[in-house]
Formats: C-alpha cells, structure tokens, sequence
C-alpha cells in the first residue's frame, strides 16, 4: 500500500503542473495565435519526415505525465479549443482526424511511436529511483524514442516509394 501511495504522490506531483502548462499553450496567444500553435508550426517540418504532423508532436511532448492524453491534446489543438476534449462518438473522432489530414500513415505512424515513444514522467521518475541512476533514467527516455523516430521515418520513406 505504501509503494502505491507513493506511486500515486509521484503521479499529482508530475501530472498537476503538467495540466496547467498544457492549458497555458492551449490559452496564451500573440497576435492570435496560441502559443501551441507557435510550437506547432516549429516542429511541423521535423513532424512531417515522421509522417505526423506538428501538432502530433507537441501531443506527445505535453502527455510527457501522462500517455493517455495524447489524443485529447490532440483533438483539442485541431479543434482550436483552450481545454482537453471527451468526443464519445468514433466517427466524430474520425471526422476530426480526417479533416486535419490524417492518412493512413499517420495513423500508422501515430500507432508506432505510441509503441515506441519514452515512458510517461512516472515511470522515468521510478526509473531514477530504483536504480539510482540518471544515465539509465535518461536511456530509458532516449532509446525507445530515437527508435520510434526512426522507424516512423523509415515508415514514411517506404510508403512514400511505393505510393
């Protein structure tokens, strides 16, 4: 019990300020433009040789605390909305992604670097303390990245000869 709570402390420790920094980005602009959308547009041409997009990217950056919100991060920058989204309806999903230029290599590419992506900020945080150690926290981070990385573009380059 105790090592849940402690789980559990580490999770509201990480996720708290990670939930107002998305909302931040979500809800600060200049010159109308939300700061998410800057960010978007920064990353996009790297989002592109992935297969993704910009705001794909800046997805999995802000679900650092937590992988799950990657679509609603997702579904709300496309939708312009200051806060995460609940869509119940799949063809509304559906609808979104499609109409923000989702193909089938981006949702290809989306399901890779779930698969591939570092850890959500608990897990690295628990990797750091069992072992002790930065260099397997950091690795733990960077390795199962990089692999996403290039595999999303080697994905990319091979669709990309055959289509």
């Amino acid at each position: 019990m105790i090592e849940l709570y402690s789980s559990f402390g580490r999770a509201i420790a990480v996720a708290a300020p990670a939930g107002i920094v998305i909302w931040l980005f979500a809800n600060i602009n200049i010159s109308g433009i939300s700061l998410l959308t800057y960010i978007a547009n920064f990353l996009n041409p790297f989002a592109i040789l992935m297969g993704l997009d910009g705001y794909i990217l800046v997805a999995f950056i802000l679900a650092l605390p937590a992988n799950e919100i990657i679509l609603p991060i997702i579904l709300m920058s496309y939708m312009s909305g200051g806060n995460l989204v609940e869509i119940e309806e799949l063809s509304s999903i559906s609808n979104i992604l499609v109409n923000n230029g989702w193909t089938i290599l981006t949702a290809i590419n989306v399901m890779l670097f779930c698969l591939m992506h570092f850890p959500c900020s608990t897990t690295l945080i628990t990797i750091k303390k069992e072992t002790g150690s930065w260099k397997w926290t950091i690795a733990s981070f960077l390795i199962p990245t990089i692999a996403g990385i290039i595999t999303c573009m080697l994905t990319t380059g091979i669709y990309n000869l055959i289509i």
